[in-house]
């Protein structure tokens, strides 16, 4: 933000008259960013359906139940794809509003409320994702041990094992396999909303500043 901390040192030296225009323009300039920010955040979210969407598109489930004789669940995967697809896009319906109003208001207080919703949502979002893969990943585990004759092996050693060892081991593998996949869809989002809502944060910051 160096053309606003030169505009800031400007205010800070300058007559009455001259702190009037200038924070009009450091509101004007904090407008433009944060309407820039939230329609990055509207593209992204696009970007990210539509690749998860050929992704999908590419690996089919269906065909991978059908291999392993689990064609009971295809419905249960459907309907959990459902609900993603429209809580996401619902998202993504609340970028586009958040992004119109950012864009269309003229008011320092409501563009503040503005940033804290869209922050808000933009975190709600990421949470959502988050738990959707986990459900995702618990379901596969669950699956593939059931279905997939490669487990038999395994099932069969904890069927005959009194102390449960080898069911504790499992288990630990698996959580520890969700727990890393968790900690890297977190970082993947991190990295790419993070550093716009920091931006937006520091927005809200300055505009705290003006509206005092």
């Amino acid at each position: 933000m160096e053309e606003l901390d030169l505009l800031k040192k400007a205010w800070q030296k300058d007559s009455h008259s001259f702190e009037q225009v200038t924070e009009n323009e450091i509101y004007k300039m904090l407008h433009r960013k944060s309407s820039s920010i939230v329609k990055w955040i509207l593209i992204i979210s696009v970007i990210e359906v539509i690749f998860w969407t050929l992704i999908s598109v590419v690996w089919s489930t269906d065909e991978y139940m059908r291999k392993l004789h689990a064609e009971n669940t295809i419905v249960y995967f459907k309907v959990l794809n459902f609900i993603n697809y429209a809580v996401i896009l619902w998202f993504i319906y609340r970028f586009y509003k958040n992004y119109i109003k950012i864009s269309t208001t003229a008011s320092t207080k409501q563009l503040m409320h503005d940033i804290l919703k869209t922050r808000k949502t933009v975190q709600y979002y990421v949470w959502f994702n988050l738990a959707m893969a986990v459900i995702t990943l618990i379901a596969g585990f669950a699956i593939q041990f059931v279905f997939n004759p490669k487990m038999e092996l395994l099932k069969d050693k904890i069927a005959h094992e009194n102390n449960y060892h080898t069911l504790c081991i499992t288990l630990g593998v698996i959580l520890l396999t969700i727990v890393v996949i968790f900690g890297l869809f977190w970082l993947f989002y991190r990295l790419l909303y993070g550093i716009l809502l920091r931006k937006l944060s520091n927005n809200y910051k300055e505009l705290k500043k003006i509206d005092l």
